[in-house]
């Protein structure tokens, strides 16, 4: 599935003392998406973006420091990204909305989910995970002294179409330090996620099909979704481009059937 242009014209937003970029596509029930780390609005959605934007008002959004985004003299914070994704919604007079995440941006929606409840409708919770244990003990090895030669080139390539490289730089090492200061949420945290959720993991991806079972358990209206497939390769993520694979149209088609069942 190849990923398409966008031809939304692109927008700001005074968001929490940053200049929030997002773009709107399409019509009926609003639907926000949230990137991955180091990623951007294209690298993470455009190659579903449109079919979604079929059925739904997209609201595709770049969190602090990434893309179009500007930053501010803080770290970054999954809390802070989902309170500046509630204001946002404030702004756009969009009282509620269907959250969908991928990777970091799952656990953003997570935390809509948790504490910005009255903005939720349903929750797309994608190739994210809620604890450390939820992935190899490798993968945090790697945030101890993170390198960014081993930050995935389509990331790099794609950032620095839109900004310079000290931009780029600062994305990396905030993603790194959020990262490797990670302490996930309590059972008790994730089972207050009360709006209905689909869960959805690649058969090879980072979170185990274990932890997204448990997840699936805590948060009692939940459906769980494991596809064939990568870290977001179901989806057709940035580094599945150029695949021919028909499972992101699949994919679109769970998630519609999910957003509109009662």
């Amino acid at each position: 599935m190849k990923a398409s242009n966008s031809n939304a014209e692109g927008k700001y937003a005074d968001i929490n003392g940053i200049k929030m970029y997002y773009e709107i596509h399409g019509s009926g029930y609003p639907l926000v998406l949230l990137h991955g780390g180091g990623s951007t609005i294209k690298t993470t959605f455009s190659a579903i973006l449109p079919e979604l934007a079929k059925t739904h008002q997209v609201i595709a959004v770049e969190l602090q420091a990434h893309g179009h985004t500007g930053d501010r003299d803080a770290p970054e914070t999954f809390d802070q990204d989902a309170a500046d994704v509630a204001e946002l919604l404030k702004q756009l007079n969009i009282p509620k909305a269907d959250i969908f995440g991928f990777s970091n941006g799952g656990q953003t929606a997570m935390v809509m989910g948790m504490k910005h409840a009255d903005r939720v409708n349903k929750l797309i919770i994608a190739s994210a995970f809620y604890s450390r244990d939820a992935v190899p003990e490798a993968f945090w090895e790697g945030f101890k002294d993170p390198k960014f030669s081993d930050m995935p080139q389509i990331y790099k390539d794609e950032y620095l179409k839109i900004k310079d490289q000290s931009g780029l730089m600062n994305m990396f090492k905030k993603d790194a330090q959020r990262m490797a200061n990670f302490k996930g949420w309590t059972d008790e945290e994730i089972s207050s996620i009360k709006a209905s959720s689909l869960i959805v993991i690649g058969d090879q991806d980072l979170p185990s099909p274990e932890h997204v079972a448990k997840m699936h358990h805590l948060i009692q209206n939940s459906r769980l979704a494991i596809l064939p497939g990568t870290h977001g390769s179901y989806m057709g993520e940035a580094m599945s481009w150029g695949s021919q694979s028909k499972i992101p149209l699949l994919f679109v088609e769970l998630v519609n059937e999910f957003l509109t069942a009662g």
